[in-house]
C-alpha cells in the first residue's frame, strides 16, 4: 500500500461487502466460525491445560 487511498479503498470495499450481504448470512458465517474453533483452554494452554482439567475433575469426582 503506497498511499492512504489504497488503503481508503481497500476498507469501502469491504464495508460495501459486508453492507450488501444479507443479515442472515452473516449470522449463519459468524456461526459456523465460531462452531469450528477449537476450546478456549486448549486454544491458550493447549492439551497441557485440557489434561490438568481432566485430572482435576477426576481426583474430585472420587
Amino acid at each position: 500500500m503506497a498511499n492512504g487511498h489504497d488503503l481508503i479503498k481497500y476498507v469501502t470495499v469491504e464495508f460495501v461487502n459486508y453492507i450488501e450481504t444479507p443479515r442472515d448470512e452473516r449470522k449463519a458465517a459468524k456461526a459456523t466460525a465460531k462452531a469450528a474453533r477449537e476450546h478456549w483452554l486448549s486454544r491458550w494452554f493447549g492439551w497441557g491445560g485440557a489434561s490438568v482439567l481432566l485430572w482435576w475433575k477426576g481426583r474430585t469426582e472420587r
